[in-house]
């Protein structure tokens, strides 16, 4: 009887073996979960029937309360409407960048206020308070710009905006954490500092 058992297993596994190696390399064989495979996708920007997944049927979701549209980032300054969201200037067009952007913010009390916490929030800790480069951070890294230095004095509102922006040698970007509005009035700022 141990004996018929094995031989009917050898001669399964023996079956198995020989029809397994027939099959066509193109065949994938057995799907244990087709979902998988063969998923449903939904175009973000198409609405051709109402989403089974969402809640309100929309392929695309609700922006979060409170997001502001990176495109439509108005702020108003004496009553003129300017949009600062809009910056497309390459981090290696130092010059165009010195050439077209003008401060759209105004140079007044608060603006400088308000200028002298976001660099001393971002920036005292490697130019220094006082902006002759002598922050904590300056003595580990060397090169650091003195901003009343004779070649920095003609610095223009497009240049320190960009290198806030990008960066420039060993100053990382600050565009991710500094919004546009906060960049122009730490422009500002620098430009107090320069003149003393």
């Amino acid at each position: 009887m141990k004996r018929i058992h094995t031989l009917i297993v050898g001669a399964f596994f023996t079956a198995a073996t020989m029809t397994s190696c027939q099959r066509s390399h193109d065949d994938t064989g057995w799907e244990f979960a087709p979902n998988m495979y063969n998923s449903v996708g939904y175009e973000p920007y198409t609405q051709i029937e109402k989403n089974p997944i969402n809640a309100d049927g929309k392929n695309m979701r609700e922006p979060v309360a409170g997001t502001v549209s990176r495109r439509n980032y108005q702020t108003k300054f004496d009553s003129a409407s300017v949009d600062l969201m809009v910056y497309n200037i390459g981090k290696d067009d130092l010059a165009t960048a010195e050439a077209v952007l003008k401060n759209p913010v105004p140079n007044n009390e608060k603006t400088l206020s308000e200028g002298k916490a976001l660099y001393l929030r971002y920036c005292q800790h490697c130019h220094g308070e006082a902006g002759d480069g002598a922050g904590p951070v300056a003595d580990m890294y060397k090169g650091v710009p003195n901003y009343k230095a004779d070649a920095y004095l003609n610095m223009n509102d497009g240049h320190i905006f960009h290198v806030i922006t990008h960066g420039k040698g060993r100053m990382w970007p600050h565009g991710s954490q500094v919004t546009p509005e906060e960049r122009w009035k730490i422009v500002h700022y620098v430009h107090k500092l320069q003149k003393g």
